[in-house]
Formats: structure tokens, sequence, C-alpha cells
């Protein structure tokens, strides 16, 4: 109604409709562009803080319990999104019997990925990681047309081709390779390609027995990591990490504390960011930034952690980085076509 007044007052000082139509909607542009660019923003500033503050935990305090620290992160998330329920400051959706029903398949994924991550992280360095990464666009791709008979042209296909030859020779010349990481690393690039996959079946389904008929940004994030606490404990003690958390001396050192709690909130921040930004954007802008975002992400990893490399394996990340850039430009491209 705002709108309308205004259009209705400008017309009445002798202002063209077609010049009233313009201003309205550059001042939409420059409002929706901020919001885009703060959330993009923050998105990127949470998701490579929360890789390296992981990077950080797992290996330079060598702490072997990397289902353990998924789960303290996740109890974070949960209880800041519950206090933050409490004052009033959010809302958030019930959790009923029927959500969690709908929701579960996702959530079991969700926590595959989160733990694989923890298990790669541990053993490859930041740059590689990010390099694997590129696997995942792959699978979603091959996922994307069996599933939703979804086509590609040939530039999404150069790229994805770019991707695998990158992975393949980052490998081949990483001074610092370890089987057994770059084995979690893929099993993770499974599964994250699976949970993209599986939330564009489920979201719908979900809204559908909400309350409200809509899951926002942290009714999403309570769900997830609410869901995810009694799977992590099952976890823990399939994987015997208690007898090395009643060992580990790091549970002594507050600092030790500090970081792995910082990590918390940095989980929290990457869940509602990456959501935020993708409602401000859209899929191949959150695409283009998160390939973009990698190759800073990659030289912090590399000098922070002092990572041996060399010219080739230098070279191999830098071209799996310039190739994710490439796939995210020929996504946006083959949208705007469509």
């Amino acid at each position: 109604m705002k709108a309308v007044n205004k259009n209705d007052e400008d017309l009445e000082n002798g202002m063209l409709e077609k010049d009233a139509e313009k201003s309205v909607r550059s001042n939409k542009v420059v409002t929706v562009h901020n919001k885009a660019l703060l959330s993009g923003v923050a998105y990127c500033i949470s998701s490579c803080s929360m890789i390296l503050v992981n990077k950080y935990v797992l290996s330079s305090y060598d702490f072997n319990a990397g289902i353990s620290l998924m789960l303290y992160q996740n109890f974070v998330s949960v209880v800041v999104v519950s206090i933050l329920r409490l004052f009033g400051v959010i809302s958030t959706e019930p959790l009923t019997w029927k959500l969690v029903k709908v929701w579960l398949p996702v959530n079991v994924i969700f926590v595959g990925m989160l733990i694989t991550s923890m298990f790669s992280l541990k053993y490859i360095n930041v740059a590689m990681v990010t390099v694997l990464k590129n696997v995942t666009n792959v699978i979603t791709a091959v996922g994307e047309m069996y599933l939703f008979n979804k086509t590609h042209d040939n530039r999404v296909w150069t790229a994805l081709f770019l991707m695998i030859i990158s992975a393949i020779s980052g490998g081949i010349t990483d001074l610092s390779f370890h089987a057994i990481g770059y084995t979690w690393q893929i099993i993770n690039c499974f599964l994250t390609a699976s949970y993209s996959l599986t939330l564009r079946r489920v979201m719908d389904t979900a809204k559908q027995v909400t309350k409200s008929g809509n899951l926002d940004e942290f009714s999403m994030v309570l769900l997830n990591n609410t869901l995810s606490l009694p799977l992590g404990i099952f976890l823990i003690l399939v994987f015997n990490e208690v007898d090395y958390l009643s060992r580990t001396p790091l549970l002594q050192l507050p600092t030790f504390w500090l970081v792995t709690t910082f990590s918390g909130f940095l989980g929290l921040a990457i869940s509602f960011t990456s959501m935020w930004f993708l409602h401000q954007t859209s899929a191949t802008t959150y695409s283009l930034v998160g390939s973009l975002n990698k190759i800073p992400l990659s030289v912090a990893g590399i000098f922070l952690f002092h990572v041996p490399t060399s010219l080739e394996n230098s070279a191999s990340i830098f071209f799996g980085l310039l190739a994710g850039v490439f796939f995210a430009r020929a996504k946006m491209q083959e949208k705007s076509r469509s």
C-alpha cells in the first residue's frame, strides 16, 4: 500500500508513471544488493573461519575425536538458538513428530557429511580439501540428470572434467598425501551431493507438515542440530571415542574449550549465513561465491599450517580452484539461457 500511495503522489506532481516505476525499481535494487553483499561477506568469513578453526583443533591440538567435536559444535548451536527463542529474539517451528519423520533421512546424511569432513580434515591440508570438494559438483550434476531429468550444456561438463583432472593431479603431486584422509574426503563428496539432492526432495514435504507452512533459517538449524545429538552420541559409542576422551589431557585445557566453543558458534554462523545468503541471491550466485571463497581459504591454509608443497601441487590446486569458478559461471549462464 505504501508503494501505491507513493506512486499516486508522484503522478499528482506531474511525474510520469514510467519514471516512478523506474525510481522504485532502482531503490529496490540498492536495498537487495546491500543485503546480498552483507550476507555474502558474512558467509565467506564464517565458512573460511570454520574450516581453519576445525583444522587447528584437529591437527594443531592433535584431537582424535572428530565425532565428539561435531557433537559439541551442534550442541552449542542448539543451546544458542534455544536461548534466542526463549527470549523472543527469534521464532522457530515446533519439532513435531511428523516433521522429525520427514527430516530424519536428511539429518542422517547431514551428520555423515559433518563427520567425514572432520575425519578428512584431520589428515589432508586445507588447500587439497577445497580442491577435492569439487568432486561434489560432479556427483551432484550426475544426480540431477538421473533424479530430476536435468540436462547440462558443454561448458558445465567441460568445467566438471577440469575439476576431475585437477583433483587427480593434485592428489598425485600432494607431498603430504594420506590415503585414509583422501578416502574420507571422497565419501564426504558423495554425502554432500546426496544431502543437496535429498534436501530438494524433502524441503517441500517438510514445509507441508509445519504449522506455518514454512521453514526459516533458524528452524532448519535447530532441526538439523537437535536431531544430530542422539545420532552423534550413538556414533561416539560405536567408534569408542569415550575411551579416548577419558584419557586425553586436552579436556583439561581452558584454551582448548575456548577454541572448540568458538567453533560451535562458527558452526551456527555458517548454517545461518549460508541459508541467508542463498535466500538473498540465488543458488548459482551462492555457488560462484563459494568457489571464489576457496581461493583465499586455500592460500590461508597453506601459510597458516606451513603445508609442504611443490610447484606441481600448487599449480594443480590453482587449476582446480579456477575450474570451480569456471563451473559456477557456466551454471549461471546455463540458468540464464533456460
